[in-house]
Formats: C-alpha cells, structure tokens, sequence
C-alpha cells in the first residue's frame, strides 16, 4: 500500500510538472501473445491508438479474435443493461488496434513503444537496436519483462534515459497492477510519464528498482521453489501443501496449482536466469525435480500435466 503525502503548490508549479511529462497518444505494442493482446486491448480501450506488432498476419489475426473475444466479456459485464453500448464499446476499441508485420515502419509515429515478445536477451536486444533507429527522439521504450534485467535491454539502445520497464499481468484485462521499474539510467520524466500511462489504463502501478524479479516475482518464485523443495526432501505431500497454504495462509491457490498454472517451464526459466546472475543465492538454486518434469515436456496446465495431471 502506498502513502502519498499531499504538498501545496501554485496552480503554475503543477502545471510546470505536468508539461513535462509525455501524454501518448499512440502506442506500438511488440508481440502478439497473450501479453501483448492484452496489453493492446486495455491500451485501445482507454482511448490510445494502438499499432499491434508481430511476425506474420496468422498471428496476428489470431490476437485480434482474441482480443475481440475478451472485449465482449468486459463489455458484457460492463454495459449488462445497455447492449448497443456494449457494441459500441468493442467496436470502437477494435477500431483504434491497426496491426503491422514491421515494426520499424511504425514506430516513427508512435509516443511509446512496449515489448512483450520472448524472454531471451539477445532477441529483445536485436529488436531494440534496430527500433532505436527508426523512432522518434521523444519516443519512450519499455520491456514487460518478468525476468531479465531492464539495464540489459536499454544498454541495446542510445536512449537509456527513455527506457523503462512495464510489468503487466495475466490476464492484462483483469490485473490490476502494473510494476514500473526504474534503472539508474532512466530519466524522472520518463518514469512519471509511465506512472500516469498506467493509471490512465485504469491500473495500479507500484515502482521498483531494476531487481531480479521485481517486486511481485522475487518474492513469489522463492515461494514456490521453497515448496517444491520441502515435496522434493519428503517433508509433506504436494496436496498437504497446497491444501496448508489455502487454508492456513489464505491464498486462493495452493504453489502446486500456482507454479502448474504459471508454467513449469516458465518458472525454471527465471531461476535459471537469476541463478547466472547471483550464483550463491539459495533461494535462486536450482530443483531435481522441477528441471526433470520440464525436461519430459511436463510443463503443467498448458500441457495437460506437471505436479498435477488435468484432463
């Protein structure tokens, strides 16, 4: 929870802070995934214009069926008495989403560029070396990364004072909260700039540091390595487990279910990532059994099984 002390100042001084931060109007989105959709649609609903980037047209007409899909549930529930508004609400929303195989062709254009595309370094920073050629001076980038270092990514760039993390969640429509990660290169306009995006998306942003894992991840993922760890020495069954932390702690799934439902593989890949970075750390140690599950492709819900099997 944040506390925000209110100061005083002239109706001039407040105008000054504002002027200084960047409205966007227009927003590129790089990747068409289920984050990348996401991020599109809340984007385009919140009265941006949206440009939605990916590989190939398959793709992305995928993503925009999708993304039309979830808008009719949100319009639904939002305009449950008032149809034609409910029609209205998708219609217009899909009407500001145009998509693009190029991403370098529309950039030139656009207020903010957010990435969400594999989490591999050299990817993103293949695409944002090329991207920072093409845009605009003001053109503000940021990495939805879950797990790599958003220093890493910037230093792809000569706009390192532009350059941000924007942490969503799945499902975008639906989470609320939004980290915003500030490197010691990135510039206070910048960083306000993304503060005041995310809370025009109707978010709750929280800022953080460019820590391994954020705020949410770093303490999250220990969490369920730590539970993978006391099943794997013997110490207390999966379903006790899950089954204790529901009941005991309150939370609405137990690690087994959370770690099947985010993805073994997912899971694996961040601590093998922070693992590189700090090497020494025991909550970044590696699991037998994780690593084994993944490497029979058992990868939890998306695959019909991990520590759980699903129908």
């Amino acid at each position: 929870m944040a506390f925000v002390t209110r100061q005083f100042v002239s109706s001039s001084s407040t105008a000054s802070a504002t002027a200084k931060k960047i409205v966007f109007k227009h927003v590129t989105v790089i990747g068409g995934g289920l984050m990348g959709a996401g991020i599109a649609q809340v984007a385009a609903a919140t009265g941006h214009t949206v440009v939605l980037v990916d590989q190939s047209e398959d793709i992305l007409a995928k993503s925009k069926k999708g993304i039309e899909e979830s808008l009719k549930k949100v319009a639904k529930k939002k305009f449950a008495d008032n149809p034609k508004a409910a029609e209205e609400f998708v219609g217009k929303t899909l009407n500001s989403i145009s998509t693009s195989t190029d991403a370098a062709s529309v950039v030139h254009s656009t207020d903010l560029v957010v990435e969400a595309i594999v989490e591999n370094l050299k990817v993103k920073n293949e695409l944002f070396a090329r991207l920072d050629k093409f845009a605009a001076e003001h053109t503000i980038f940021a990495s939805n990364t879950s797990s790599l270092q958003i220093t890493s990514i910037a230093n792809a760039t000569t706009r390192q004072d532009r350059f941000a993390g924007l942490h969503f969640f799945n499902p975008v429509p639906l989470m609320k909260l939004v980290e915003v990660i500030k490197t010691p290169m990135t510039s206070q306009k910048t960083f306000e700039s993304l503060i005041d995006f995310s809370k025009t998306l109707g978010k709750h942003p929280v800022s953080c540091k460019d820590t391994p894992g954020f705020i949410v991840n770093r303490l999250l993922v220990p969490y369920l390595m730590e539970a993978i760890r006391l099943y794997e020495r013997g110490d207390a069954s999966k379903e006790d487990i899950d089954t204790a932390m529901k009941l005991g702690a309150g939370y609405p799934m137990g690690p087994f279910e959370l770690v099947d439902y985010v993805g073994l593989d997912t899971t694996k890949f961040i601590v093998d990532g922070w693992q590189e970075i700090d090497s020494k750390n025991p909550l970044f140690q590696p699991s037998p059994k994780l690593n084994q599950l993944v490497a029979e492709k058992k990868f939890g819900k998306k695959t019909g099984e991990g520590f759980y099997k699903y129908k």
